[in-house]
């Protein structure tokens, strides 16, 4: 019984029927299709497949899927894309901070920077003794390591201290130096203004070039959280010149550049930004000096 069904089944699947359009006034046969519930079937299927595919490809690769709710646009998948390194700077920043402030614990308490004892393996308990034993020269040695850890930070502190003296007597020496311009824009916040504003801002459009002053070799090329992406090029006679709140950055550390060359682009990176530009300093010997006496914006 079982068989029969599944033969009449089959047989009706297979049958062939007419379909027929007739002309309404002559009644001529117009067109005739002959078919199978099988045929259209597998009609239905194949035409409802392609319709799939054809809607996945148009969703896949044009702006279409935009649309489509909980799918992220250009505008968001940049922005997660910039926090995620934001946030991964902001992690490499705090372990170095944590580990300045337990290595200066550390020489204020009359220990060893922790640093100073990575090389070695074992517990504390297992180095005390082992320094007990040491002579009066080893424990001078060790006081003046860390005294000179000590100067080395205080210097660099004191380093970047603006005097008015240094500041007129230094920039001499560039009376007869060209200095290229390395963006031109419209100076709105000038040397020393604010407070402690060691370069001048150039606004532009986003994405404008920016050219290095002089011949000279990048010692800096990457991102900081403040400032964004950065790049220092090294001048002859102890020139420096900073480029700071770039888009994109064209040369790496290391790299020789010439003057006018193309270094990066005009962006709105970093924290301390308020739209796009270019924030450009000037240093010599230790000491900012103004842009604008300079070169001309």
């Amino acid at each position: 019984m079982a068989g029969n069904k599944r033969k009449e089944f089959i047989q009706k699947l297979r049958s062939k029927y007419k379909l027929a359009i007739f002309n309404e006034q002559t009644y001529q046969e117009v067109l005739v299709m002959r078919l199978s519930r099988l045929n259209v079937f597998t009609l239905v299927g194949v035409s409802a497949i392609v319709l799939i595919v054809l809607v996945s490809l148009l969703i896949a690769f044009t702006g279409l899927r935009e649309y489509i709710p909980g799918y992220p646009d250009a505008n968001q998948r940049l922005l997660i894309v910039r926090n995620a390194q934001r946030v991964d700077s902001l992690y490499i920043e705090l372990e170095k901070r944590n580990k300045f402030i337990e290595n200066m614990q550390n020489i204020l308490s009359g220990g060893v920077p922790q640093s100073l004892d990575e090389p070695g393996e074992g517990n504390e308990d297992e180095k005390v003794p082992s320094s007990a034993g040491n002579s009066m020269e080893d424990i001078e040695f060790k006081r003046s390591e860390e005294d000179s850890l000590f100067r080395a930070l205080v210097e660099k502190e004191e380093r970047f201290n603006v005097t008015d003296k240094p500041t007129r007597n230094s920039g001499r020496l560039l009376e007869n130096t060209f200095l290229f311009t390395p963006l031109k824009g419209l100076v709105v916040n000038k040397f020393g203004d604010p407070r402690g504003h060691y370069g001048v801002d150039i606004v532009a459009g986003p994405g404008a070039r920016v050219s290095a002053v002089m011949d000279g070799v990048v010692i800096f090329s990457g991102w900081t959280v403040e400032t964004g992406y950065v790049i220092q090029l090294q001048h002859s006679n102890n020139l420096i010149s900073m480029y700071k709140h770039n888009e994109r950055l064209l040369k790496s550390t290391g790299e020789h550049v010439k003057a006018g060359e193309a270094i990066a682009n005009v962006g709105n990176s970093g924290e301390l930004t308020t739209g796009p530009h270019l924030h450009f300093e000037l240093w010599y010997n230790g000491v900012p000096l103004d842009p604008q006496e300079y070169i001309s914006f």
